[in-house]
């Protein structure tokens, strides 16, 4: 499985931003704009809540197995990688959707002054941080449950001479 890279991340978060501040500004031309809905922070932030809670919970279990703790419930293997799965297919839409709000945000940075509009910049913004949430948890949930290094694929083989 590989491993999520933040370049990867950050050009679908730099993509989804210029695409979206450009659909921002093509919308209001038209005297318009989608709104950014409150749930779309929340939303965000509960994932974030979910990787981290399977994070901190598959870190004690793999610890206790670790450690041979009697009565210890071991990792399936097939249940880390499939959280480690969803992990990283979180932290794809979370970059896609952050990118989306970041865009958006900061298109309606222009009128501040009008009190839909910032408050519309406020939910962008939380929604771009919940979402920067979402991708550090994926990160911290991919860490836990990738296996240590075999000395043989740490470059650390015997060499035969």
């Amino acid at each position: 499985m590989k491993e999520l890279r933040i370049r990867t991340l950050a050009a679908v978060f730099l993509v989804a931003g210029v695409l979206s501040w450009a659909g921002a500004r093509l919308w209001n031309s038209v005297g318009t704009l989608p709104r950014v809905p409150l749930a779309a922070p929340i939303v965000l932030a509960l994932i974030a809540v979910v990787l981290l809670a399977t994070a901190i919970s598959l870190r004690s279990r793999l610890k206790a197995q670790r450690e041979r703790v009697a009565g210890a419930k071991g990792v399936d293997p097939l249940m880390a990688a499939r959280a480690v799965v969803f992990g990283q297919a979180s932290a794809l839409v979370a970059a896609l959707v952050a990118g989306m709000y970041g865009g958006t945000g900061a298109f309606l940075l222009e009128s501040l002054d009008i009190p839909a509009r910032r408050d519309q910049a406020i939910y962008a913004g939380f929604s771009v941080l919940a979402g920067l949430a979402v991708i550090a948890a994926a990160f911290f949930l991919e860490r836990v449950c990738k296996l240590p290094e075999d000395d043989d694929t740490a470059g650390n083989a015997p060499s035969a001479a």
